[in-house]
């Protein structure tokens, strides 16, 4: 697989990593056994960095990728986040990046995924109620106590980005990159691209849309989370099909899939660009692995944006309960 620096680090992963939230929940139904053998397969095929997060799973995906990673952990490239969990009570979201929040959450993840040290910790969002020079002066502090590699940011805004890096430098920020949302990482990219920071592009196949897996709104499981996400509302998922219809005729006119394709695009935004499509299941994960050898030209790019135009995509990104943690 091709490789990919992160960032000014000088780190080199596989262009393509995965997302591990999916891993055990969150998506359909749990299969460990699957999703164990997915990331075996990962492994196998190049991948080298792999990210999940406190939150996901309230611990329980960190605890399943330690263990699944174990011997084969050397020479992979392992992130996780901290700064966001479940609100009083155990309901809703809380975004909490308060230098002691920061560093105890950094010890449990050291110890649910069983390593001394993590190469890239996020904060997972920000938190307007701390002033990122302090949050930044705590993940700097984990950096020199050895506990951290390299610091990274989720979803920040492009003058948040900067101000956090004059603190301490940021070797990644992490946001949502993919044919149907563009604009909201626009500014970012460009910052990241001046700074020398690399772009992590999670959900680049749109939460699994782009690869028209879903065929309707009705055929996710009961307890699949995209059910909540108004993109896979009923009425928004008939009419954002006419986009993905559009992107499977390029597809089949290139011979590929829709999700390669789509993936494609994402890879096409820079080298600084890393996306973490995510799967647990093996024959979805080998189709976004060869979609890193496929070459697009700019033609190719501006004939998918044309495809899929944004402001015709129907339906906010999150729920709005979580649409007010972003860009922080």
């Amino acid at each position: 697989m091709e490789q990919r620096t992160v960032g000014w680090t000088g780190q080199r992963v596989g262009a393509l990593g995965l997302g591990c939230m999916g891993l055990v929940g969150w998506y359909g139904e749990r299969d460990d056994a699957e999703a164990e053998a997915t990331v075996l397969r990962a492994i196998d095929l190049g991948v080298t960095h792999f990210d999940t997060a406190a939150v996901y799973q309230d611990g329980d995906n960190e605890r399943f990728v330690g263990r699944v990673l174990g011997a084969r952990r050397a020479g992979l490239f392992l992130a996780t986040k901290c700064g966001l969990g479940r609100g009083p009570g155990g309901g809703g979201m809380a975004v909490d990046n308060r230098p002691a929040t920061i560093r105890a959450s950094c010890d449990a993840s050291l110890a649910r995924l069983g390593v001394e040290q993590i190469d890239l910790f996020y904060l997972h969002r920000i938190d307007p109620a701390v002033p990122i020079e302090e949050s930044m002066a705590a993940m700097a502090g984990l950096v020199r106590a050895g506990k951290v590699r390299y610091v990274g940011l989720s979803e920040a805004s492009a003058a948040t980005l900067r101000r956090a890096h004059a603190v301490h430098p940021v070797a990644a920020l992490q946001s949502e990159l993919s044919l149907w949302t563009r604009s909201a990482a626009a500014a970012a990219l460009v910052a990241c691209r001046e700074l020398g920071i690399a772009f992590v592009a999670y959900s680049p196949l749109g939460r699994g849309f782009l690869t028209g897996a879903v065929a309707s709104a009705d055929a996710l499981p009961a307890g699949d989370t995209r059910r909540a996400f108004p993109r896979f509302a009923a009425a928004n998922h008939a009419l954002n099909r006419a986009a993905l219809d559009r992107i499977s005729a390029l597809a089949a006119a290139r011979g590929c899939t829709p999700g390669q394709l789509a993936l494609a695009w994402v890879l096409a935004q820079g080298p600084h660009v890393l996306p973490i499509p995510g799967t647990k299941h093996r024959r979805y994960l080998e189709e976004n692995v060869a979609a890193a050898g496929l070459a697009l030209t700019a033609a190719d790019v501006a004939a998918l944006e044309a495809a899929v135009p944004e402001a015709e995509v129907q339906g906010d990104r999150y729920p709005a309960t979580m649409m007010g943690m972003l860009g922080g």
